[in-house]
């Protein structure tokens, strides 16, 4: 199954993301972020299912909570930055 992780600058923010998620009805799971996309040492992101990021993006924009990054979980596990 692909993922998207949404990746956020503090654990406060991915909290924050999972809520605003889960008020407008979208399943978030708050994660570390995985070492082989974790730029900045560890991180944390909110792990959303494909057809869900759409209105995701949606919603946190209109929260002003843009997302640092975006990557994509393919079903084998690999990650690749996702194009939005």
């Amino acid at each position: 199954m692909v993922h998207y992780l949404i990746l956020c600058r503090s654990l406060t923010y991915a909290q924050r993301t999972a809520r605003i998620l889960e008020r407008g009805g979208i399943a978030g799971t708050v994660m570390r972020t995985p070492g082989r996309i974790a730029k900045d040492g560890c991180g944390y992101c909110v792990r959303v299912g494909e057809k869900r990021l759409a209105d995701a993006l949606v919603l946190l924009r209109r929260e002003g909570l843009p997302p640092k990054q975006v990557f994509v979980q393919s079903a084998a596990g690999e990650y690749s930055e996702a194009v939005l």
